[in-house]
């Protein structure tokens, strides 16, 4: 069985070809500034690559030509689009409705509709990329697998914000959490490197890249996150301020006088460890920086560290008895500093970095002997998950 993997951006489509038989994947790519001038496509399968720049003034025509691509007679991976059997979207926000993926129908459109509210950059995208290809390829199976499901299982005492309850009951102003495509692969191959049914597993992920969360997971299901209403909330980011007192948004509104829009692009973009370093959002920039003397750099990353050893922290504490801490993320797969300053002398609490082990950018166990609870390094993979939800779901 073959599953194409779409993942619809505002001016951005990312694309990934499985062959479910042995969870190959056999082509990708991806499409760039969809509705604005320059439009490309580009594709790799095995060692054969494709490229082009044509006008794509919407998901329609990007996907008209990603399918064009995949069946290319020369570069393509498959004879016919027949082949593809189901089509799986990954999409932002699925509010309460879903606690999981999901086969598309027309309800399915209008709850997805429904959470632009809350995901204004996202969700459009995502819908246009699903009305494209039941236009393109009609019959064929549609699931959305949503970035919020994997956190809907948390209880109410930690998705509630305190505010009056009636803006929960008129506008479910609420934490839903995000990355959950990425926190329930995690979660699954962690179980199997536990050698342990997923429902038995008590662990903290850390997903860490320029968007980063942590998920604390109880018998194998979200029991809290860190982000919130809205990617912004948790942990200082590459660019999203994380965490502070509302009071700080009202009085840079007042003082530099700016609006509610130019606010949360503010916080949003321009904030993170790029507003404190004034430097980058990217933190190899801020390790070069930090280790030739810039303090502001070193700041931004001390910042960063001390977030996520906090929120780490409570997340131990909330679950009480931990198998894992599991790393995973272009930062928590990739940053060797970064997991040492993270799990620094918390011997007392049973975790132990073994420094030798620890210098690894693939899938690892990094903790020491002697560490009571296991340090893995997991490098994640929402589009197998993707595809495996959509296998599932239309096999």
């Amino acid at each position: 069985m073959k599953v194409l993997v779409v993942n619809c951006g505002s001016s951005s489509l990312k694309y990934q070809l499985f062959d479910m038989e042995n969870e190959e994947v056999i082509a990708k790519g991806l499409v760039e500034r969809i509705g604005i001038d320059g439009s490309k496509i580009s594709q790799e399968v095995g060692e054969k690559k494709l490229s082009k720049e044509a006008p794509m003034p919407t998901h329609t025509e990007a996907l008209t030509l990603v399918f064009e691509f995949l069946t290319d007679s020369e570069k393509g991976a498959i004879k016919s689009v027949d082949e593809i059997n189901a089509i799986g979207h990954r999409v932002l926000h699925g509010g309460e409705e879903y606690v999981d993926s999901t086969l598309i129908n027309d309800h399915v459109k209008e709850v997805i509709k429904e959470y632009i509210k809350f995901g204004p950059l996202h969700n459009p995208a995502n819908l246009m990329g699903i009305e494209a290809c039941e236009k393109i390829l009609p019959g064929k199976p549609n699931v959305a697998v949503f970035d919020t499901a994997f956190h809907m299982t948390m209880p109410a005492y930690n998705y509630m914000y305190g505010i009056p309850y009636e803006y929960y009951e008129k506008y479910r102003l609420r934490k839903f959490g995000f990355h959950g495509t990425s926190h329930k692969y995690i979660t699954r191959r962690a179980a199997e490197l536990l050698g342990k049914d997923q429902d038995d597993i008590n662990i903290v992920t850390l997903h860490l890249g320029n968007g980063s969360s942590l998920a604390a997971v109880k018998n194998g299901k979200c029991l809290n996150t860190t982000m919130g209403l809205t990617p912004l909330e948790g942990l200082i980011m590459g660019t999203r301020s994380g965490d502070l007192d509302p009071t700080v948004l009202n009085f840079i509104q007042n003082q530099e006088g700016l609006s509610a829009d130019e606010m949360n692009q503010f916080l949003n973009k321009k904030s993170g460890v790029l507003g404190i370093s004034g430097l980058s959002s990217d933190f190899r920039d801020l390790e070069q920086a930090s280790n030739e003397g810039n303090e502001r750099a070193k700041l931004a990353l001390d910042m960063f560290h001390n977030r996520v050893r906090k929120f780490l922290g409570a997340y131990l504490l909330e679950l009480g008895d931990v198998d894992a801490i599991c790393f995973a993320g272009g930062i928590g797969e990739n940053g060797i500093t970064t997991r040492a300053a993270i799990l620094e002398n918390l011997e007392n609490f049973g975790i132990k970095l073994d420094e030798e082990k620890n210098k690894v950018r693939k899938e690892a166990l990094i903790s020491a002997d002697d560490s009571k609870i296991k340090i893995f390094v997991v490098p994640t993979n929402e589009e197998l998950m993707i595809a495996r939800d959509t296998l599932e779901l239309t096999k």
